[in-house]
């Protein structure tokens, strides 16, 4: 199948070696402009997918991350921080990467290369048809990502990806596709730049959204954070204040207490 790669075209900049810094900066900065405006050309996509994660994740289903590279990087991020954000358990919502941990922080050669590993990663995780997983690649066209959604197709578990090209193999291969194109990188191939921000853009979107629909945010506050630190902690002190109209002394008494904004709030509410 042929399709056009345009993370891979040509930079609409040249001789950026001779630009001064405030020019690079400049430029940078104008073709990050453009990428919200794509990723509201695929908000249909990234709906559709949503409400099949949290169809799934309502009985009991977990959601999957895989990818290679950035892309990868990008998944485990996101999903690293649902369980602080949202106090939902940390094999609820997992990253997995080409190359395994490892490849987190350096890159691991040839990994991405592999179409059967995604698959072996995901089953140590015993995948199962109640579980979605979402393939990140912003060329499309990563055999790890591509072959770990094939084998999820025939066992029956939802698929969905990310990528910034249209019409590419991964595409094909998801049953939920979302395709931001972000066009030529400031630097020619350099998808870590605009495809990466996109890319990290609907992943925002996507635990976001699913996290509010399952219940783990109450008005506009992460009721349900992990109070882990002091600001966290401050910051839970001033939603139950907020909430409950009540005191510092009031709010901090009930937070240690329940060890929990919610639990606070609900706790004085029943009294």
């Amino acid at each position: 199948m042929s399709f056009t790669k345009t993370t891979e075209q040509d930079s609409n900049y040249n001789q950026l070696e001779n630009m001064p810094v405030g020019d690079l900066l400049r430029n940078i900065n104008n073709e990050d402009k453009t990428v919200p405006l794509a990723v509201e050309k695929a908000i249909p996509q990234i709906e559709a997918l949503v409400q099949a994660t949290v169809d799934k994740m309502k009985v009991g289903g977990r959601l999957f991350y895989i990818g290679a590279g950035t892309s990868g990087r990008l998944g485990i991020v996101d999903a690293s921080e649902c369980p602080p954000t949202f106090g939902v358990p940390h094999d609820l919502v997992i990253g997995l990467i080409a190359g395994g941990d490892t490849a987190i922080r350096k890159a691991v050669e040839f990994a991405e290369d592999d179409n059967n590993q995604a698959w072996k990663d995901l089953s140590e995780y015993n995948i199962n048809g109640n579980d979605v997983v979402i393939g990140i690649a912003a060329s499309g066209t990563t055999p790890y990502v591509i072959g770990g959604l094939e084998k999820c197709n025939a066992n029956n578990i939802i698929t969905g990806c990310i990528t910034c090209n249209a019409g590419s193999p991964l595409s094909q291969t998801a049953q939920y596709p979302i395709e931001v194109v972000t066009g030529p990188e400031f630097v020619t191939g350099s998808s870590r730049m605009k495809a990466g921000t996109a890319q990290k853009l609907v992943l925002n979107m996507i635990s976001t959204a699913v996290m509010v629909q399952l219940g783990r945010v109450k008005g506009n506050k992460m009721v349900d954070m992990q109070l882990s630190n002091n600001k966290l902690v401050n910051r839970g002190v001033r939603m139950v204040m907020g909430e409950l109209n009540v005191s510092q002394q009031t709010a901090e008494e009930l937070l240690s207490e329940h060890k929990s904004v919610r639990k606070a709030i609900e706790s004085y509410a029943n009294k």
